[in-house]
């Protein structure tokens, strides 16, 4: 046991500083109500160094274990603190921080989300203690999905779609996702695909100006899905990282879910029955919470900006990295049918 703490406080130490160490085991204790919190593994470093995310063991406590967040951005200077992705960053926290104190809870089990025990903001800093979802039964972590898989993800988007549709993001972005054209202008200036670039701002607003408008989750890519490990008890999935929470066209996620999941023969097999299922569990969620919004006419209005998602999401790709990310027959098919609709 000697042994087990001097290496879990090795790895405190060799991943933040002693004084930050302290202060985020007294967080985590208050939290959890536990006698003692260990780190016991890194789990991944936040995009561009900003910060950690970490499995903290719990001794003394009901639950076994917590994931903190931990986001220390880089200190930057002059010129660099003005700098559009700095800025979007730090914004996309607390945005992460108003969803879990706000919304969150409004998550049922067919959109499942970890619980948030504890989050803070000091000094341009951020620490969220999170239920550890591998302890509740998500352990697994897929790059390559089974058509159940697939199907689990869409049920959890059709459901947290229906949650929150016609609600208004407050405290969140207006509107969702990372790649949205408002925060993207220097992609928008590096885009070589003339048509796209000319028509940006028509696909931006024909989605902004959706007659139906809910949460998108915003990063809804295959990564940020917990599944359960093969004859585990949960069922469905759960999903992590709310930095782009907004508003906006449910087929934003939807679009990117496929673009990260199915390369562009794999869309063209799938994507329509893909898009079947989807509207088939909307539909019920919203028969289900008796909503009064009509889920054909939901369905109808969001089929028809099904292409200008994806449109969207390559204007923004191919700007981002010219060059890089080859436009696949799907895409192509998507964005010349999004452009002839506008």
């Amino acid at each position: 046991m000697v042994a087990r703490r001097n290496t879990i406080g090795y790895l405190w130490r060799a991943l933040i500083s002693s004084r930050e160490t302290q202060r985020i085991e007294k967080l985590v204790r208050a939290a959890t109500g536990a006698a003692a919190a260990e780190c016991t593994e890194r789990i991944q470093t936040l995009w561009d160094g900003y910060g950690q995310i970490l499995r903290v063991h719990l001794v003394g406590a009901v639950l076994p274990s917590v994931v903190v967040k931990y986001v220390a951005p880089p200190i930057r200077s002059g010129r660099e603190s003005m700098d559009r992705s700095h800025g979007r960053k730090l914004k996309s926290y607390t945005v992460e921080r108003v969803w879990y104190e706000r919304y969150a809870q409004r998550c049922s089990d067919a959109c499942r989300v970890p619980r948030c025990l504890a989050s803070h903001e000091q000094n341009g800093q951020w620490l969220f203690v999170l239920e550890d979802l591998d302890a509740a039964g998500f352990a697994a972590r897929r790059r390559e999905l089974r058509d159940a898989d697939v199907r689990a993800v869409l049920r959890w988007l059709a459901r947290f779609h229906a949650t929150f549709l016609e609600v208004k993001p407050e405290g969140l972005w207006n509107v969702g996702t990372y790649w949205h054209l408002a925060t993207r202008p220097d992609e928008l200036l590096a885009l070589r695909n003339r048509s796209l670039k000319d028509a940006a701002s028509r696909l931006d607003s024909q989605l902004n100006g959706c007659r139906y408008r809910t949460f998108v989750h915003g990063d809804a890519k295959v990564d940020n899905f917990c599944f359960p490990p093969p004859g585990g008890e949960a069922h469905g999935v759960a999903a992590v990282d709310f930095q782009y929470v907004g508003g906006g066209c449910g087929m934003k996620d939807l679009a990117y879910f496929f673009d990260s999941v199915w390369d562009g023969g794999q869309c063209g097999a799938h994507a329509d029955a893909a898009l079947d299922d989807y509207f088939h569990e909307l539909r019920g969620a919203l028969e289900e919470g008796r909503s009064a919004v009509d889920g054909a006419s939901v369905e109808a209005t969001w089929r028809g900006l099904y292409p200008a998602a994806w449109a969207d999401f390559y204007r923004f790709l191919e700007g981002w990295a010219p060059g890089h990310y080859g436009v696949h027959a799907y895409a192509e098919r998507m964005i010349e049918k999004a452009l002839r609709n506008l």
